[in-house]
């Protein structure tokens, strides 16, 4: 890692980002899900739909959902009978997924206080490793990559959906105008909390675009990487499997 890294526009030192993010998360932890709606229309539902038929869990495969907070994408993966293990760095947005949890009646997840960086998971322990919207905020993203490979087996897949660089000329335009005006004012709005989201749409104009991030998957040594975009790439797919 270099001496700095981006907080957002800002270049922090490590710690200070990891120390940042989190205070993001547990400021916005309760409103999180409404927020999202708020900010897609909706539209993040059919996202995490397709990712997850993307990642096609099968009946009794162990699947770790990383940065898996309020529970989206683990209680997709857990309806189709896999053993999930939920984690994320945040202890809020973990309490935000046991308790939706509960009120849907779903058992047999497992949730964990984890360090993307540092897992606390032995090698080759699971057959599945999702991230989703959540890679970008990991202070050391290789670092996150490499113990995603670490703890999957052999024959095991990664998945990741996060927002990226939109290549549709004129939606480009469009869409940066609507995320840097009026995304913090429904931050403001909905979650009182106008910086947090403010650094959320910052934190997606410094993640690598497509291709970039497709070779850093690589890197970490993955094979048969590939990104499908949405809507031009705003949004995308990342994925790869451990051979």
């Amino acid at each position: 890692m270099t001496d700095t890294v981006s907080f957002g526009y800002e270049e922090v030192p490590p710690d200070e980002k990891t120390r940042r993010v989190g205070g993001v998360f547990s400021n916005v932890a309760s409103s999180y899900d409404v927020m999202n709606d708020a900010m897609s229309g909706g539209m993040h539902r059919l996202w995490k739909d397709r990712f997850v038929r993307l990642v096609k869990p099968r009946e009794g495969e162990d699947i770790l959902d990383m940065a898996g907070g309020t529970g989206d994408i683990a209680f997709r993966l857990r309806s189709k009978g896999a053993n999930v293990t939920v984690a994320d760095i945040n202890p809020e947005m973990l309490e935000v997924g046991m308790r939706r949890a509960v009120k849907r009646g779903l058992d047999g997840l497992v949730w964990t206080e984890q360090n993307a960086e540092t897992l606390t998971f032995p090698d080759r322990h699971f057959d599945a490793y999702t991230i989703a919207f959540g890679i970008r905020n990991v202070t050391d993203i290789p670092a996150a990559l490499a113990e995603a490979h670490r703890t999957l087996r052999y024959g095991g897949r990664f998945f990741c959906l996060e927002f990226s660089t939109t290549l549709w000329p004129g939606f480009a335009d469009v869409y940066d105008w609507y995320s840097m005006n009026l995304v913090p004012r429904l931050g403001k709005a909905i979650a009182k909390d106008e910086a947090s989201y403010r650094y959320l749409v910052e934190s997606i104009r410094r993640f690598p675009d497509m291709e970039r991030f497709k070779a850093m998957i690589e890197d970490a040594g993955f094979a048969q990487t590939r990104a499908e975009p949405i809507l031009g790439g705003l949004v995308a797919i990342h994925s790869g499997w451990k051979i």
